[in-house]
């Protein structure tokens, strides 16, 4: 390995995961990394671990710089497997290592990997360790995303490793944000933040703001997946408080539908050229051309969300089924939504794909719009007038 060095005595031991494509339904079409961070003064310590299959690169990685018996310290910042699956193997190479952790980062290793973890040591926000002339201070991040999650700022090389915050579901070759395409790392960096995060966007700005607080100088963010914000660590902490308050919300439409005999799929059509046509962007995806990932990402930073489903079996389609399930569980906020469909001899699909959203207190557009059977000329004339209410209802 070609030593990655975020500042002197700090370096990258993670691997990359190229081959990764599905992250527990979060479709991952650039791969992933694990990224670990070993800090080497006259104390070592090693922040986090990888995924299992990948102990002995890290253990390797580790090797190139200090011996993994010698280390003093291991900090686990979340105990999700990616991040902790290596960790037995690496706790028994480094015997007389410390493992420090919140306290329910403690409970959640035991559960996980037994009772050889009784031992780990309890850390609390504003604790530090003294490694030499690096100290590493800690602060806890409860339920971002994780209720063991913490972060760990070393102090004099103002180097914030924040785990799941921040990250990117990205494989590369290179390390750094100014080594790769701005544009690209962005809309990796919203993806992840959007499948992942956007439940948890209060508690985002919360913290955010508290770290603003406490006037911690940062000059390097290092996430616990994918690129290192080097040159610019305050573009993906602005893009954070935007897309946790809404402000980057577009007047943009994402219609979000599927169809048995095209017929929802020519209403889906008809509604966005009536939305455009009042100046609103519309984009259109059908899921199984598409994915839930790449619609929960659109819908980050739209103000509206139409969702069509055709009825089947007097309910909703099963990708339209599947992608509200999704959707209400990250409940994203500060978004319209409005419903259509098609049906045949009975109808079922709009009224249950409302019924969920209300039930995750959406914002709940009224009236819905429903076609039977193949939408005639003054159906699709009904679907275009839709799409320039609901638009006009967007832009008041």
């Amino acid at each position: 390995m070609v030593k990655t060095i975020l500042k002197d005595g700090v370096y990258w031991v993670g691997v990359v995961d190229w081959n990764m494509r599905d992250f527990h339904g979060y479709i991952t079409s650039r791969g992933t990394s694990y990224n670990a961070y070993l800090v080497q003064d006259e104390k070592s310590a090693l922040i986090d671990t990888v995924k299992s299959p990948f102990v002995g690169e890290l253990v390797d990685n580790i090797s190139e710089i200090i011996n993994p018996e010698k280390l003093d310290y291991i900090i686990v910042n979340h105990v999700e497997m990616d991040h902790s699956s290596a960790l037995p193997i690496v706790a028994k190479l480094a015997k007389n290592a410390k493992i420090l952790s919140t306290q329910r980062g403690k409970e959640e290793l035991i559960k996980h990997y037994g009772h050889d973890f009784d031992k780990v040591e309890i850390v609390k926000s504003c604790d530090e360790i003294k490694l030499g002339k690096k100290t590493l201070k800690f602060l806890e991040a409860p339920m971002l995303h994780w209720p063991d999650s913490m972060m760990t700022y070393i102090e004099e090389d103002k180097i914030l490793l924040p785990n799941d915050a921040f990250g990117q579901h990205f494989a590369n070759s290179h390390r750094f944000d100014d080594e790769v395409d701005n544009h690209i790392l962005m809309e990796e960096a919203a993806k992840y933040y959007a499948n992942i995060l956007m439940l948890f966007a209060p508690l985002i700005t919360k913290k955010i703001n508290e770290v603003v607080a406490m006037g911690i100088p940062i000059d390097i963010i290092g996430p616990s997946h994918g690129i290192i914000w080097r040159k610019n660590p305050m573009q993906i902490i602005q893009a954070y408080l935007d897309w946790s308050s809404g402000v980057a919300a577009q007047d943009k439409v994402v219609i979000v539908f599927d169809t048995m005999w095209e017929s929802t799929d020519k209403m889906a059509r008809t509604i966005a050229a009536g939305i455009c046509s009042q100046g609103v962007e519309a984009k259109i995806l059908k899921l199984r051309s598409s994915n839930n990932t790449e619609a929960i990402t659109e819908i980050l930073e739209s103000k509206a969300v139409l969702a069509g489903s055709p009825t089947l079996n007097n309910g909703v389609f099963p990708t339209m089924g599947s992608f509200m399930t999704y959707i209400t569980g990250l409940k994203p906020k500060g978004k319209l939504w409005g419903f259509f469909g098609s049906y045949g001899w009975g109808g079922g699909a709009v009224r249950g794909l409302m019924e969920m959203a209300k039930k995750a207190s959406f914002e709940v557009y009224e009236p819905t719009l429903e076609v039977k059977w193949v939408p005639d000329e003054a159906d699709l004339k009904n679907c275009f007038e839709f799409g320039q209410q609901f638009a006009r209802k967007i832009k008041s």
